[in-house]
């Protein structure tokens, strides 16, 4: 199958669609695909290109706006599809954030006539945008925590809330903006800090197990954990720098709490119009009580990533999981 994927794009979270897309592109070669590397910044990529490209790995830090806005195609310039991806007959979106997962790329593929992997543009749309994305899973019966949108004073915080609590840009990915907030006196700081990407969200702080469960062709894989501190957040260090965590797939959880969240997964998968694949993360809580935090429509793609290890634990390789990602796409 003739495949371009179509990686890159203008967001904070270019660097980890690069590193998504540098594994599946080698994936799906090795399936027999003939696949076309395309940078939504920089288009086509020749051999060179793809070597100095997509070998570079996740900085300790997202690129800075200033950084962004010196591609070729910045935030602020029209959306456009690359040329390049005319005549594939497969784009494969490693996007990450912005654009490339918030249902924009998705309505130009459509209307392009284009089959892409993951998602069409309402459920990219729907589960972007974090508020929204909530009020659909609490509708569907899935518990997530309660939360406000900013502007709001810290005294309605700590009425509606207390504290602490995560504060957090609605419409973005892989923890950037995000900040966990202990005391009042540390709000504002917070949302100044997460509404440079964006309108913000607060919500309550849930102390517990990190647990995420991915979902295939609408079915749950295996749940897994991150061994996170109980008072702490996923950060984006811990997420894409190596030997920082330890992620264990399958989780060491009762069978009850499994079936929980695999279930809760399939429903907010469901809830939230997505298709093909997606990731859904959780905290567990002292009580024992399963929260919702985010779902995720176009999750990291790395073979160490959450969702191919969450494959990988019910007995899809990485590999196949790639290839199987494209044959649903066909099926739509």
């Amino acid at each position: 199958m003739r495949i371009s994927v179509l990686f890159g794009g203008a967001s904070e979270e270019r660097d980890v669609s690069i590193a998504s897309a540098a594994q599946v592109i080698v994936a799906l070669r090795a399936r027999g695909h003939d696949v076309l590397a395309v940078d939504t910044a920089f288009g086509a990529l020749s051999a060179a290109d793809e070597q100095r490209v997509l070998t570079a790995s996740v900085a300790v830090a997202p690129p800075s706006g200033t950084e962004l806005d010196a591609l070729p195609t910045t935030k602020a310039s029209s959306l456009q599809l690359p040329a390049a991806i005319g005549d594939s007959e497969l784009v494969f979106l490693a996007l990450h954030g912005g654009s490339g997962e918030d249902g924009r790329i998705q309505a130009l593929l459509d209307l392009a006539g284009l089959r892409y992997t993951g998602s069409g543009p309402l459920g990219s749309g729907l589960a972007m945008d974090k508020g929204v994305a909530k009020t659909l899973l609490r509708a569907a019966g899935v518990d997530t925590p309660d939360w406000l949108l900013a502007p709001q004073t810290s005294d309605a915080v700590a009425q509606a809330l207390g504290f602490p609590v995560v504060v957090k840009p609605t419409a973005q990915g892989s923890t950037v903006g995000l900040s966990v907030v202990r005391a009042p006196d540390e709000l504002q700081g917070a949302v100044d800090l997460a509404s440079q990407y964006g309108p913000v969200l607060i919500e309550r702080f849930v102390r517990g197990r990190e647990l995420t469960v991915g979902v295939l062709d609408g079915r749950p894989l295996a749940v897994g954990e991150i061994m996170l501190p109980p008072d702490s957040a996923f950060s984006y260090e811990e997420k894409y720098q190596p030997d920082v965590v330890q992620e264990q797939f399958p989780a060491d959880v009762s069978t009850a709490v499994g079936e929980t969240a695999r279930a809760a997964a399939v429903r907010a998968h469901q809830a939230l119009h997505l298709s093909g694949y997606s990731r859904s993360d959780f905290r567990l809580d002292d009580d024992g009580r399963l929260w919702i935090i985010e779902t995720n429509s176009l999750p990291g793609l790395t073979a160490t990533s959450l969702l191919p290890q969450s494959a990988a634990a019910v007995g899809i390789d990485y590999e196949e999981l790639c290839d199987h990602i494209c044959r649903l796409a066909l099926t739509v």
